[in-house]
């Protein structure tokens, strides 16, 4: 859908609940995930849009272009092979956690227009990790054009014990690694009482030792899913060389900057004060510096995927200028429509050819702090 008829029908969408809306996206979703499945069954594939330009080759995959659907968006796997029709260049399904459970009560999701912003609270709610993969079986018989990774995290009901934290990932990875392109461990979503202080250092070491022990034993060869780790914009300045250095030491492959936010900068709406993640533009800023402060620290060759407030090419930029090798979005979907990222993925390439610049990589930044200019 163009941005100018979904900016024509967004008045009369957002007259609905906001979760009866995303519900009734992702239903949509699903029929034509379904259809397109089929399709790809029979060879027929809907590419995202891509150039020598804007292919990188990362974590193992080939990424047809540098424009992601970030989790939460698609928490059930429902529309595995719409995402690339919609010029994604990469879906991050999820948040999966190895029970289902319903998440947290109503109402839950809110959108704040004034500040291009969501907040929620929904608590990993999902069907869970044998669900999803029974589906996964299903709709990646034909792989889509573009790389799968799945988000996990961990079911509430386990909490706080550190021995049941640990088998929880260890479950989902379990059930979905064979599908993944890549797997994300989450531990800074702020809707799961407990769960940040998986971010400690020596626990989080702990647990990605797990997820990439847990992938080894699926036995995948050169094909297992490499694991990030998607880090909360929260996290202080001074603590991120030691959170990064736990991770990697554990078997990281790579970052996820950021999730969403407990902190609330100048926002202008009143709903601003609903508990719960921020999402949107109010984050990009703080997004961007925790990109660069991970990039310093990790050096050129750890990949990092960059999420918060992303919806203009501009923003894209900025993100890569910072440190992000690939940059996802969800929140600007809900108001600018779902042709996003194709407009955005044309749009980066034609930026690419203005400039002569090769590659996407060319824009990478270091995350060296800059000095202002004269």
């Amino acid at each position: 859908m163009a941005g100018p008829l979904y900016a024509r029908l967004r008045p009369t969408l957002f007259r609905l609940d906001p979760e009866t809306g995303h519900r009734g996206a992702l239903g949509a979703a699903e029929v034509a995930g379904r259809a397109l499945a089929t399709a790809a069954g029979f060879g027929m594939r809907a590419s995202p849009p891509s150039s020598s330009r804007l292919r990188r080759d990362l974590l193992g995959v080939s990424f047809p272009n540098p424009i992601g659907l970030a989790a939460g968006f698609d928490k059930n796997a429902v529309g595995t092979h719409l995402w690339p029709w919609l010029g994604f260049g990469f879906a991050e399904l999820g948040t999966v956690t190895a029970l289902p459970q319903p998440g947290n009560p109503l109402p839950r999701l809110f959108r704040l227009p004034e500040d291009g912003a969501l907040v929620n609270r929904l608590g990993f709610n999902n069907e869970g990790a044998d669900a999803v993969a029974d589906r996964l079986d299903k709709a990646l018989r034909a792989r889509p054009p573009a790389p799968v990774g799945i988000n996990i995290g961990v079911s509430k009901a386990n909490v706080g014990d550190p021995e049941r934290e640990i088998e929880d990932y260890r479950q989902s990875t379990r059930r979905l690694g064979r599908f993944a392109d890549y797997l994300a461990v989450n531990v800074s979503s702020p809707n799961t009482p407990g769960l940040r202080d998986l971010q400690e250092p020596t626990r989080l070491g702990r647990l990605v030792e797990t997820v990439v022990g847990q992938v080894r034993l699926l036995g995948l060869g050169r094909t297992a899913p490499p694991v990030l780790v998607k880090l909360s914009p929260d996290l202080a300045d001074d603590g991120v060389a030691e959170i990064c250095a736990a991770a990697l030491a554990a078997g990281a492959a790579g970052f996820i900057a950021t999730n969403t936010s407990i902190e609330r900068p100048g926002l202008r709406s009143h709903l601003g004060a609903e508990v719960g993640g921020l999402s949107g533009s109010p984050l990009r800023t703080r997004s961007n510096q925790m990109i660069a402060r991970i990039r310093f620290v990790v050096g050129p060759d750890v990949p990092i995927i960059g999420v918060g407030g992303v919806s203009t090419l501009e923003d894209v930029l900025a993100k890569m200028e910072s440190g992000a090798d690939l940059v996802a979005i969800y929140t600007a979907l809900v108001y600018e429509g779902p042709g996003l990222a194709r407009r955005l993925a044309t749009e980066l390439d034609r930026e690419l050819r203005r400039r002569g610049s090769p590659s996407v990589r060319s824009l990478v930044g270091d995350g060296a702090p800059r000095r202002p200019a004269p």
